[in-house]
């Protein structure tokens, strides 16, 4: 396929998308180095074997586009790309669209080519969120199965200018206003996506190098991937859900960006993902600095009872009071925030880290503030060696977090966060 306009030359289109796959991958995926123009990996002195990435294919326009482009570097030698077409059987006829878009898939050479059916549970959460999250679940075992360094997937600038007028509505801070990240480990994504597993479920030890979620086409327009599904001759899929303005991404896409683009001037959309980019380098910075606040405020979660006595609780971290208090509201919001999440919990809203600020600053009683995913958080003094009760002479003490026994064997994302939590 020649990826070329009527007259026999490269669209536009399919020209700056190339330019930006190879330069977000370059930046991302180890191993992968696109040849220069008109030279193959047979031409270059270089017999490594080139990275396995998957693109996830739903055969609509921009993931379908996606495929295309990245087929165009797997013919040069540049990549190996496979792809996950995932069928959420939320509607009639899904299989058979999962079969059409495997097939693209074939067609433009990708493989391995792997058709997965996702388990949406709701779990509490709205359709949207619960196809989201079984989406991650599906790529990232398939993405393990066939040791894949990266997933791909097909967002766009018109995507990421829709999550931040979401992230507005919700009344986010800076990283969810900084919208989709170009590339992130596949696990911290899905965990993102939804809750965490239920209590008991194995907790997989992460590997070596983690998988990636790449995103290539954030500064094309969703004109662009049709542009190149034209130029390519391949016939995306139009999801019809995509449509019905019920879901509330969707009525951002049809009703409210066109609005504001009518009302307030062009360019809306662009304006839009510069700020996303802006906000997630603050907000990049800001957690660097968040996480030394949180490895100064760690202390041992040995030192402080289960509490309430006597229930099947167990203290999974503990940070310094006087360390959080000096610290500025902005680091400690973080730090909270992230050692709930953590300790296994969810994401605390801003409602509940207002609560664990006073806590911390010692207004009212000594907790607990109960929080989503079955973690409480307390105002705790160190225990007496002797005795085993607390020591009212002793230091100021802690925050800790505290989630039943047989919830509370974790994992701690990233153990330079410095979080104390239990085996």
């Amino acid at each position: 396929m020649a990826q070329s306009g009527r007259d026999g030359r490269l669209h536009p289109s399919v020209g700056s998308a190339r330019r930006c796959f190879a330069e977000v991958l370059e930046r991302h995926v180890p191993g992968f180095r696109a040849a220069p123009t008109g030279r193959t990996r047979r031409n270059r002195a270089d017999d490594t074997e080139p990275p396995l990435v998957l693109v996830a294919c739903s055969g609509g326009p921009d993931s379908l586009a996606l495929a295309s482009i990245a087929a165009h570097f797997a013919r040069r030698g540049d990549l190996r790309v496979g792809a996950v077409v995932v069928d959420h059987a939320l509607q009639e006829g899904s299989a058979e669209q999962a079969e059409r878009a495997a097939r693209e898939c074939e067609e433009l050479g990708l493989a391995p080519v792997r058709t997965v059916r996702a388990e949406v549970e709701r779990r509490g959460m709205g359709p949207e969120m619960a196809a989201r999250t079984a989406r991650y679940e599906a790529l990232g075992r398939v993405a393990r199965e066939e040791a894949a360094r990266a997933v791909l997937l097909g967002h766009t600038l018109d995507d990421q200018a829709e999550t931040v007028v979401l992230g507005l509505a919700r009344g986010s801070g800076t990283r969810s206003l900084s919208g989709m990240p170009e590339a992130r480990i596949l696990e911290e994504a899905r965990a993102e996506a939804g809750p965490r597993p239920d209590a008991g479920a194995t907790v997989r030890d992460e590997p070596e190098t983690p998988t990636l979620v790449v995103r290539p086409l954030l500064s094309l327009r969703r004109e662009d991937t049709l542009a190149i599904c034209e130029a390519e001759g391949l016939a995306a899929w139009h999801d019809p859900t995509n449509d019905q303005t019920a879901f509330r991404r969707n009525r951002v896409r049809h009703e409210i960006l066109p609005f504001l683009d009518e009302r307030i001037g062009p360019g809306i959309p662009q304006a839009l993902a510069r700020t996303a980019a802006i906000l997630g380098a603050d907000a990049d910075f800001l957690e660097q600095c968040a996480n030394d606040v949180a490895r100064e405020a760690a202390t041992d979660p040995s030192e402080y009872h289960p509490v309430p006595r006597g229930e099947d609780t167990a203290v999974v971290a503990a940070l310094s009071l006087p360390r959080l208090r000096a610290a500025h509201s902005a680091m400690r919001r973080r730090v909270l925030a992230r050692s709930v999440v953590d300790a296994g919990g969810e994401s605390p809203s801003f409602e509940r880290l207002t609560a664990m600020e006073e806590l911390v600053a010692g207004h009212g009683n000594a907790g607990p503030i109960q929080l989503a995913g079955h973690v409480a958080a307390w105002r705790r003094r160190p225990l007496t060696v002797e005795r085993q009760e607390e020591r009212p002479d002793g230091p100021e003490g802690a925050l800790v977090l505290t989630r039943p026994v047989e919830e509370s064997r974790i994992r701690v994302n990233d153990p330079t966060h410095g979080v104390g939590v239990t085996p």
